[in-house]
């Protein structure tokens, strides 16, 4: 498993507002889904509300999340 930080903004009207989320998962595709779930079901908004903007792989010392690091580096 990898850990994947999906960058992006929400965008509804009078309202734009970035985020970064970590998701541990296999593909980059499958942290996007993974993202969209967590962030629409959180924050209660739809999928064209949300702009994907950049999905990279994060090194295992560079995981800001305290729970997905424990579980890649097992400290």
């Amino acid at each position: 498993m990898k850990v994947f930080r999906v960058t992006g903004e929400i965008s509804k009207p009078n309202l734009k507002t970035p985020f970064a989320k970590e998701v541990l998962t296999d593909k980059s595709e499958h942290a996007v889904e993974k993202a969209y779930a967590e962030i629409g079901s959180k924050h209660r908004v739809k999928r064209h509300h949300i702009k994907i903007l950049k999905v990279e792989e994060v090194p295992a010392e560079d995981i800001q999340n305290p729970i997905l690091k424990k579980i890649v580096i097992g400290e």
